[in-house]
This record gives C-alpha cells, structure tokens and sequence, in this order.
C-alpha cells in the first residue's frame, strides 16, 4: 500500500508538470519557451476577417460569395413572407402573407411567450416583467396605432427592431414571426372584437341558445350554500 501511494503521488507530481504548473514559469516574464502540450490549440491556421492572408491571389482572408450563389436555407427572395413588404416597394404588406391555422396560433403563442411577453405581458398590454425593473416604455398591442399597423410593419419591427426594441431577426426564424403576428391579432381581438366579427353561423347560434343554459353551467351545484348572499336575505342554515 506504502508504494501505490509514493507512485500515485509521483504520477501526480508529474502530470502537474506536464500541464505547465512550472513550465509557464509561475506566471512570471521569462525568455525561455513554454512547454506547450497541445500547441494546435495555440496555432490554428484559420483566415482572420479583414486581414492579409497569401493562400489567395488578393491577399484578402474575407472572402465575397461565389458569384450565382447563395447561402443554403437563406431569404434571399424578394417576396412579402421574406420581408414583409410589397415587391419591389417600400410599402408593407397588410394582411399576413401565410395561411391562419390553429397551429400557427399555437405557435405564435409559444414564441410569444419566450420572446415577447418578458416586456409586453401575456395579456399584451406592454405590462410584462421588465416593467418591474425600470423598463416602463413597452408598446401596448391594445392601443389603436398597433391595432391599425399592417402585418408586415409588425414583421419588419420583429426583425429589425425599433427604438428600445432590438432585432430579434437572428433569433426567430421567419415562420416563427409571422405566427408572433398572427397570435398578436389574436390577442388584439380578444379585446376588441365585438358581435359583427363572429361569423355569421355562429351569431345565429348564439342567439338560439337559451339563457337557461348558461345560468344552469354557471349554477353552483345542488345543495351548495351561496357564499354571497343579497342584501337583506338570511344566511342558509347549516344541516343538522
């Protein structure tokens, strides 16, 4: 046992060594050459951005795209789900370029939730969590100036930012932005919609359904006490 441990301390001894507890000097100014273990990781050959480099005939490191190409998975195409804005204008786009489904509502949610709600609040009334922490000029997706905004400025403002807000471009693929647009109308209207905007199927049925129905799912079960009861009215009695 005495020897495992005098050469398990002597291995250590000299791992230490190896990983340059001595070799770097301490720390110190020294001319003497470190002992480097692995000196790739000191000396990778890599191209630095805007630098020399002579491997190619400009001497340039930053390389241009090669003509007639262009980046794998990128948006290069001037269309409105790419940017929304109308082709070959400055003008933004009104309505969303994609289809509304309940699973882009789903996922506009979800993103909206990791992205946007920090600052503007689940409810979107620019209430969020910053709010408790200074940060008190978050937009309101309830005031009439959002609510009239096309799409496509919304989209724009996602990726590019605006004013306090920065671009979340890098962040959120361009799907993920439209579906934040779509679940943001959404939100919009579950404050502002009134009877005209149900469809016209669904006013007839509400209309048709008798108010018996609501009152009987709103009704406290049978034999539950009210816990409010009207002025003026006595208390129920407690069973014997």
């Amino acid at each position: 046992m005495r020897y495992f441990v005098v050469g398990f301390l002597l291995l250590c001894l000299v791992v230490l060594s190896i990983a340059g507890l001595r070799y770097d000097h301490g720390g110190s100014t020294s001319r003497r050459t470190p002992f480097e273990l692995f000196p790739d990781m000191d000396r990778q050959p890599k191209l630095r951005p805007q630098t020399d480099n002579n491997f190619f005939s400009d001497q340039l490191s930053s390389r241009l795209p090669v003509q007639g190409t262009v980046a794998r998975g990128s948006a290069y195409e001037d269309v409105p789900v790419n940017t929304g804005r109308l082709p070959g204008t400055t003008n933004f786009v009104e309505l969303l370029p994609v289809p509304v489904t309940e699973a882009l509502l789903n996922r506009g949610q979800a993103r909206y939730g990791i992205y946007c709600a920090p600052c503007h609040a689940a409810a979107g009334d620019g209430k969020g969590i910053t709010s408790k922490y200074g940060m008190v000029a978050m937009a309101n997706f309830h005031d009439k100036r959002l609510v009239v905004m096309p799409d496509g400025e919304i989209f724009n403002t996602i990726t590019y930012g605006k004013t306090l807000m920065g671009a979340y471009g890098a962040q959120i693929p361009i799907n993920d932005r439209w579906a934040i647009v779509a679940y943001i109308r959404a939100l919009q209207r579950s404050r502002l919609a009134t009877t005209d905007d149900v469809p016209a199927s669904e006013r007839l049925r509400l209309a048709s359904a008798p108010p018996s129905a609501t009152a009987a799912t709103n009704a406290p079960p049978a034999g539950t006490p009210a816990t409010n009861p009207p002025p003026g009215a006595p208390a129920a009695a407690p069973k014997e």
